[in-house]
């Protein structure tokens, strides 16, 4: 079907409507799957009813489907979005295939190599723009963060569309235990100032403000407590658009007010905790006082949850007598 905006209702009942669309004819000339369709149209007069529970998945290959989120800022306990990696069959259906053959053919002559920058330690290499589809350029280097550890940091330039990314990957493993970092904002000078690194598998806690952002909302940022706090913002005010504008209602105060609270911490004029919680540990914050403790900031060793170890793809992973199986 074509691309619709509405409530979870209204997507139903039109679902219905196209579903009963030529149904006279289907009826004399394909009786069975007729009936079929009633039966499914009758299921869905009873959803609508929202007499039992029910589950709704939506599944995106292009990832531009939306649901709103009625707690956001905070997590939406009942709604869970999953990111995948699109199989042959999706590229095909996309038309990305043809984009990356038509890209490969454009360079098959001038293919280049990953070049290692001896002054800068950067290497550059080809990649694929998420943008347009069309070759880019990465550039890599890998960074030590003083008194943690070492992290890969990414940049995508595309001089077809001119759009720019970046990525923050860490270099080292998964912690043997996650861990939680607290930050009590003291001073708005020194605090706005520190250094942060948010790995991709961590969550962003803001108890004052009531902002609970999951791992996905922002991917691997290394930047300052000012830069994340700008790019919560912005993440805010692009991913809950029904919030805003004519569609809005009662919530669209509520959430007016935590991006007014979040311009109020950036403008120093507001302090908080900020919280994060990471399953792999591979995220940080600056300690200004270094190498002495800093009072104002704790870090918690947890243990993970069945559920991390699933979100992390170490449950069943298998590290020893591995090479003893038969292939």
């Amino acid at each position: 079907s074509s691309g619709i905006n509405a409530e979870y209702g209204g997507f139903l009942t039109k679902t219905r409507e196209g579903l009963l669309d030529k149904q006279p004819e289907r009826r004399e000339l394909y009786p069975e799957i007729a009936q079929q369709i009633d039966a499914f149209c009758k299921r869905l007069d009873d959803l609508l009813l929202v007499e039992s529970p029910f589950t709704f998945i939506m599944e995106d290959p292009t990832g531009n489907s939306f649901v709103e989120n009625p707690y956001a800022p905070k997590a939406d306990p009942l709604l869970k979005v999953e990111h995948y990696v699109r199989s042959k069959d999706d590229e095909d259906m996309l038309g990305i295939t043809e984009m990356k053959e038509a890209a490969a053919a454009e360079t098959a002559e001038e293919q280049s190599q990953a070049v290692y920058n001896e002054n800068s330690e950067v290497i550059t290499f080809d990649a694929m723009c998420n943008a347009c589809g069309k070759e880019a350029v990465c550039n890599m280097k890998e960074v030590e963060i003083p008194f943690f550890k070492k992290i890969l940091l990414m940049a995508n330039v595309c001089d077809h569309c001119g759009f720019k990314d970046s990525e923050v990957k860490s270099s080292g493993g998964i912690g043997e235990k996650g861990q939680r970092i607290k930050l009590q904002m003291t001073d708005s000078e020194m605090d706005l100032d520190r250094d942060i690194l948010k790995s991709e598998t961590a969550s962003v806690n803001i108890p004052e403000l009531g902002i609970e952002l999951t791992c996905g909302a922002l991917g691997g940022r290394f930047t300052t407590i000012e830069g994340l706090l700008h790019q919560i913002k912005d993440q805010l005010e692009s991913i809950n658009p029904f919030a805003l504008g004519d569609s809005s209602t009662d919530n669209s105060s509520k959430m007016a007010d935590v991006i007014q609270g979040l311009q109020d911490i950036i403008d120093k004029k507001k302090l908080v905790e900020l919280i994060l919680v990471d399953p792999a540990a591979n995220s940080y914050i600056q300690n200004v006082y270094a190498p002495d403790d800093d009072p104002h900031l704790t870090v918690e060793d947890f243990e993970r949850t069945t559920a991390d170890n699933d979100d992390l793809g170490i449950t069943h992973m298998k590290t020893e007598g591995y090479e003893n199986e038969e292939s």
